[in-house]
């Protein structure tokens, strides 16, 4: 399934719900929509975004997620249940993450650490360097593992997983993914079909 000129123009600054259940333990958080995600109401929904195939990879779901007509009901509760949520910095829905300007980051950075004081995860991972830079006035912050919390999480800053930023591969945000998921207390899913070793 795809998505008009029309149809997306039309997503454009619509939200996307956060996916987030009682008993969230590793927190994903995005910059903001992209317009086909806003569009299919799912997060990292275009086709050529990693952050599915990462996931997978990962081993923290137990079958490939296609998100791009949308999250099923299925798989969101999958993930519930495994202790994963998702959110995004910003709620807006753009065409690209450098439309947003920085007072929008700030004040979604400020948001993003009262959701995880009020949640609690053990673990959060920013997807979106540039984005974190900004927001959290951390100019200097390299990818990986940072040294200090936010919200009394444990915190990963990682590049966008779209298919626009050349310096994230499905490998390298899977291995991130895995670390981030062992730090959080979140075990590999059983049974990863084909590619499981």
């Amino acid at each position: 399934m795809g998505f008009t000129r029309q149809q997306l123009q039309a997503a454009r600054g619509r939200s996307v719900p956060d996916l987030l259940g009682d008993g969230v333990r590793l927190l994903f958080v995005g910059i903001n929509p992209g317009l086909w995600t806003a569009a299919a109401q799912a997060h990292f929904a275009h086709p050529a975004n990693r952050f599915w195939k990462a996931l997978y990879e990962a081993g923290l779901v137990d079958h490939p997620i296609d998100a791009s007509a949308g999250l099923s009901p299925r798989d969101a509760q999958l993930l519930i249940e495994r202790g994963i949520g998702i959110t995004n910095l910003v709620d807006r829905a753009t065409a690209r993450a450098d439309e947003l300007d920085d007072d929008e980051l700030r004040t979604g950075a400020l948001a993003l650490v009262e959701k995880v004081r009020r949640l609690g995860p053990r673990v959060v991972v920013i997807l979106g360097l540039g984005a974190y830079r900004k927001g959290f006035a951390r100019p200097k912050a390299k990818r990986g593992r940072q040294p200090e919390r936010l919200g009394g999480a444990v915190l990963y800053v990682l590049g966008n997983p779209s298919g626009l930023n050349a310096h994230e591969t499905v490998e390298s945000l899977a291995e991130a993914f895995a670390d981030a998921a062992d730090a959080a207390g979140v075990p590999r899913a059983p049974h990863r079909g084909v590619d499981a070793g």
